[in-house]
């Protein structure tokens, strides 16, 4: 039907977590009085792998590491987590609102240490130690395993490993590249990207700059912020700044 007020408040957030009840409506409306609405993608978001990389890496569910985290010119440094899926855990939530499709990940396993410092010493003072003995004292059994055979590492006493093969496997450590295969979608991603355009709105009243009245605020709007409350924030935030002058 149709409906007249002096002022609509638009509140209906993005596409995240359907379950809750997410739906386009929000983009609808703002589509329907002519306002710019940006492509939506799912963001906070969990990775999932290609199955030749799963069908390895899926064993080390549950663990999680510190990593650095980096794409397109973006790093953070927090925790990873491996599952039963892909990659998860807040490094790789964070980064996924900078990942594009077809994207690689370049993942620093080893953010508080050289690994080419970390394998000499290795060579110096245990050299007749497996290369897994050696990288147990830094990572968790289960990942050394794995990793070895996913990288197809020589397990073989350190002395034994050429200095190109050492060379490599600090490289990996340090700047492992990761293809994924896509994120899990709305359906675990925390916020949405995308949404009514800024430019179409008042940022000091949220109100849509050629149509009195009507007004966005929250997760509806093209505004995404990092993990630690700041999209609770600017959900409050636009809703004060919306609510000073309805």
């Amino acid at each position: 039907g149709e409906y007249s007020c002096e002022s609509l408040v638009i509140a209906t957030g993005g596409l995240s977590m359907p379950k809750l009840g997410a739906t386009p409506f929000g983009y609808k409306v703002a589509e329907q009085f002519g306002l710019k609405v940006l492509p939506t993608r799912a963001a906070l978001v969990p990775f999932t792998l290609h199955d030749k990389d799963k069908d390895i890496l899926a064993e080390l569910s549950g663990i999680a590491v510190d990593v650095y985290a980096s794409c397109n010119d973006t790093t953070f440094k927090e925790a990873m987590l491996f599952t039963h899926r892909g990659l998860s855990g807040p490094a790789m939530l964070q980064i996924s609102s900078y990942w594009e499709a077809g994207d690689s990940l370049s993942i620093n396993t080893l953010p508080n240490d050289d690994a080419t410092a970390l394998i000499q010493t290795a060579r110096n003072e245990t050299p007749d130690a497996l290369l897994a003995t050696s990288l147990n004292k830094v990572f968790p059994k289960r990942m050394v395993q794995s990793f070895i055979e996913y990288h197809n590492w020589r397990n073989v006493p350190v002395k034994q490993l050429t200095h190109s093969e050492c060379d490599a496997i600090a490289d990996t450590l340090e700047n492992w590249q990761v293809k994924p295969n896509g994120t899990e979608g709305y359906r675990t991603a925390e916020v949405t990207i995308g949404g009514v355009d800024t430019n179409e709105l008042s940022s000091k009243t949220m109100m849509a700059k050629n149509v009195e009245g009507l007004y966005f605020i929250g997760e509806v709007v093209d505004v995404t912020g990092w993990l630690g409350g700041f999209n609770f924030q600017w959900a409050w935030s636009s809703g004060w700044a919306a609510g000073q002058v309805v």
